[in-house]
């Protein structure tokens, strides 16, 4: 039985509620990518040839450079005076967003701004796929198609354009991997609800597919 006063109880109890607000509070910031750099790679055919898929990843980070870089790459704007991407989107939708599982949280890729956005302090790499490797991958890219920006298409059409678009940025993020020396693999063994839960996604947000990212296991 404890011997503390009530008062005693209650400032200690303040007190960690403060820090744990606290540390949730700093883990929740958004996360500034520096510019992604659009020159240099390797020559395309080279690339081409070079993609494959991986399943053995290094626990090794990513810098911030190469996130920025991979994201841009997977679906960045690269026509500034249109807003237009790297990867085509049917009619100009946009409804793909591309959602990045780190070890100190989950976040929300923002193309204009180039910027993550924070979604849950949460390390939700495990939950992102069915299969042990994913949660030792540094970045799981997780393409949720927001089916509210896709107009009057009918549910067949959004299921069927939003698998194409995300098709486009998978491709995107398997050449970019090739040039950059990285391992990746797309996945679609995901338990869905159960992730879409953790993400607290919202009814007109479907999750397509998944991507892990990281260095080749040596």
């Amino acid at each position: 039985m404890s011997t503390k006063s009530p008062l005693a109880i209650c400032l200690t109890l303040s007190v960690v509620f403060l820090f744990s607000f606290g540390v949730y509070a700093e883990e929740l910031k958004p996360v500034q990518l520096p510019t992604p750099q659009m020159e240099g790679g390797r020559p395309l055919m080279e690339v081409l040839k070079d993609r494959h898929s991986s399943r053995d990843f290094s626990s090794e980070n990513l810098s911030s450079q190469q996130i920025s870089n991979l994201l841009w790459a997977a679906w960045g704007i690269n026509r500034p005076e249109s807003g237009k991407r790297t990867a085509p989107s049917a009619r100009g939708y946009y409804e793909i967003e591309v959602y990045v599982a780190l070890a100190d949280g989950l976040y929300l890729y923002d193309a204009k701004a180039n910027r993550l956005e924070p979604i849950s302090g949460k390390d939700l790499r495990g939950a992102t796929g069915l299969q042990p490797f994913v949660k030792e991958a540094p970045i799981n890219l997780v393409y949720v198609a927001n089916y509210s920006r896709m107009g009057s298409y009918s549910p067949q059409q959004k299921d069927f354009y939003s698998a194409c678009n995300t098709g486009f940025i998978a491709e995107n993020v398997y050449l970019y991997c090739a040039s950059a020396g990285l391992a990746t693999v797309v996945r679609g063994f995901v338990d869905k609800p159960a992730l879409a839960k953790e993400m607290r996604l919202g009814p007109d947000q479907k999750i397509i597919l998944a991507q892990s990212v990281g260095y080749p296991k040596k």
